[in-house]
């Protein structure tokens, strides 16, 4: 299952580009990388989310096979030497570098010690690139090199958003054009509720807070007409509360009024003869005194 320009190419094994990541040489490759994986992994699933990290290491999976292909052929061409093209890559490894210059990207001021020695995030992928082909010739140049070329074009290129775009088309070609989760830089997932324009949560608070009966009403019918609203767009049964036509919500509240208007000129009426009483009261006579 690995992948080359011979086997993918001329042989037309494409699906090589998504099997020989997971294929390894021996037990001992498999560990190296997958602890490297392991610590590569964590970080950057917690900054980017688990949806875009798994989406990312797709994607990179597929290119860094893509970019060694390209690079392999390359080579093929410009020496006309087919050993290149006959070049067989297997393992996780370019996906690793890839990784790798991400996660450096995040920390550029950081700095990795490498045999003792104390080497910027930004080049410490291409000195390890250098050391591991001359500690293990045996292994892939070509597709560790594949792997830093893809990770660079995600951070200093246009695959970021490339990607962004892509997913942006398959999330609106959904049920809802506008997404309801939806993923940032820092990892943390959402949740969005679509409601009208004029739609009023309904805080109770608001219903006894200094309003009248009336006006607390007049909100308690409004928020009601606004849920049922609401429910019918998503074809969903009218919630519970007031089933009124807008005629008979128009009577009730112009009754009330009617009612309260009556209760206060009573009132008023009332207060204002007992004043009228007391200013119009002939004070008794005094007494005379003269006869």
């Amino acid at each position: 299952t690995c992948v080359s320009v011979q086997q993918a190419y001329w042989r037309g094994g494409w699906r090589r580009l998504l099997l020989s990541p997971l294929h390894h040489v021996d037990d001992w490759h498999l560990y190296f990388n997958m602890a490297s994986f392991l610590w590569k992994g964590t970080n950057l699933e917690r900054r980017l989310g688990g949806p875009w990290f798994l989406y990312l290491l797709c994607v990179f999976s597929l290119l860094t096979g893509g970019v060694y292909l390209l690079l392999e052929a390359a080579l093929t061409e410009l020496t006309q030497d087919q050993s290149y093209s006959m070049a067989c890559a297997v393992g996780f490894s370019g996906v690793l570098f890839a990784l790798k210059v991400l996660s450096n990207h995040y920390h550029p001021g950081a700095v990795t010690h490498v045999m003792g020695l104390p080497v910027s995030n930004r080049y410490v992928s291409w000195v390890e690139l250098v050391l591991i082909h001359m500690m293990s010739p045996g292994t892939s140049l070509i597709g560790h090199l594949a792997g830093i070329l893809v990770g660079l074009l995600y951070t200093l290129g246009p695959l970021k958003a490339v990607m962004k775009k892509c997913a942006g088309f398959v999330t609106s070609s959904g049920y809802d054009s506008r997404p309801s989760a939806y993923y940032n830089s820092s990892g943390s997932t959402g949740y969005r509720q679509n409601n009208p324009p004029d739609y009023t949560p309904p805080d109770t608070a608001s219903y006894s807070s200094g309003l009248t009966e009336e006006e607390q009403l007049e909100a308690a019918i409004r928020n009601s007409v606004n849920d049922r609203g609401q429910s019918s767009q998503r074809g969903a049964p009218p919630p519970y509360g007031l089933h009124l036509s807008d005629e008979a919500r128009v009577e009730e509240i112009r009754l009330r009024r009617l009612r309260r208007f009556d209760s206060d000129s009573r009132q008023q009426g009332g207060e204002g003869s007992e004043g009228d009483k007391r200013r119009g009261a002939v004070p008794p006579e005094a007494p005379d005194f003269t006869g």
